[in-house]
């Protein structure tokens, strides 16, 4: 299993601003902003350790103004945690409601899961988010992908940025490589 690039700030009070510009409150939907948290997503998922069965994913929640509610990683807080459910489970623990936030992950929210009966796509749709915004789509290498497709049948819009897959596929090279 390979190092990531760099270290990222893997702190629990984590902020995102590596990119040049950074503005505090940038609001979802923008598609400037969307690349922005995007972008802190995919350096999250820089913090997991390395799993030779589970994807490393990076998720951020972020209200409709522009604040950062939560933000999490793949194996974070239990080995079996996704970066999606740690961002929504920092939310309610914090008293924050999740609806008419926008959740940004490094990778497509799972539709199928081995480690846990429910799945991400679940947990979003039921903490009424109705806006996902993912740099690439799962890749059927442990379980088949569609979490955007069920999260779109289910009422939630679905924005893909393919042109930061290959930032978020880079936290992922032990897995994608021979």
């Amino acid at each position: 299993m390979q190092p990531p690039d760099r270290e990222p700030d893997c702190e629990p009070d984590w902020k995102p601003g590596w990119e040049p510009g950074w503005e505090p409150g940038s609001r979802p939907g923008d598609q400037a902003a969307d690349r922005q948290w995007l972008r802190a997503a995919i350096e999250l998922s820089r913090c997991c350790a390395p799993s030779a069965t589970a994807f490393s994913v990076g998720a951020v929640l972020v209200s409709a103004s522009g604040d950062l509610i939560a933000a999490g990683y793949s194996r974070q807080e239990k080995p079996g945690d996704h970066a999606e459910e740690v961002a929504l489970r920092r939310a309610a623990d914090r008293g924050m409601p999740a609806g008419a936030t926008t959740l940004y992950s490094s990778l497509e929210p799972c539709v199928r899961r081995a480690s846990r009966p429910v799945t991400c796509a679940e947990l979003i749709a039921a903490a009424g988010i109705r806006r996902v915004v993912i740099a690439w789509r799962e890749p059927a290498l442990f379980v088949p992908g569609g979490g955007a497709a069920w999260l779109s049948a289910h009422g939630v819009t679905v924005m893909e940025y393919p042109e930061l897959a290959a930032a978020a596929q880079s936290a992922n090279r032990h897995l994608l490589t021979g």
